[in-house]
């Protein structure tokens, strides 16, 4: 169930990158991932004062931020955890905004060093693969199928 909760907000921030062949752990690495270069995108549109690249990259990491890492927070399981970083996330997602009014390239980076922390902490504790478990292999995409069934027809 969280799996599949972690590929929707995953997939509703528009990232594509192995997505469905990901483990849970994986998403949450790949969104902290993508929020980050959302911020290095915003914070290059400010130094080259594109205001609409600024905007965009800054809603892009609010989404993920709000829609992919906030939502995936288990706050019935969780706990004072969860609680903690949604309301970090809460924290985060104003700070982006504030430095989308302003340009404010510190906010930019503010946020960025605690999603890197974040970040580290959760690869930190990456479950380790167990010697007997199988790997999923990835799944083909229906355009791919199409293209294999007309292939050997």
């Amino acid at each position: 169930m969280i799996t599949h909760a972690a590929i929707n907000a995953y997939n509703k921030v528009g990232i594509d990158t192995g997505v469905v062949s990901a483990d849970p752990h994986k998403l949450i690495s790949l969104l902290y991932q993508g929020a980050l270069l959302a911020i290095a995108n915003a914070k290059s549109s400010i130094l080259r004062k594109d205001v609409a690249g600024r905007g965009k990259a800054i809603s892009h990491a609010i989404l993920i931020i709000d829609s992919g890492l906030n939502a995936s927070l288990n706050k019935d399981v969780g706990g004072d955890l969860a609680l903690n970083l949604a309301a970090l996330y809460e924290y985060m997602s104003h700070r982006l905004l504030a430095a989308n009014i302003n340009s404010d390239t510190a906010a930019l980076d503010e946020v960025a060093k605690l999603l890197n922390e974040l970040k580290e902490a959760w690869e930190s504790i990456r479950p380790h693969a167990a010697a007997a478990e199988v790997p999923v292999p990835p799944v083909t995409r229906p355009a791919q199928a199409e293209q294999l069934t007309y292939a050997r027809g």
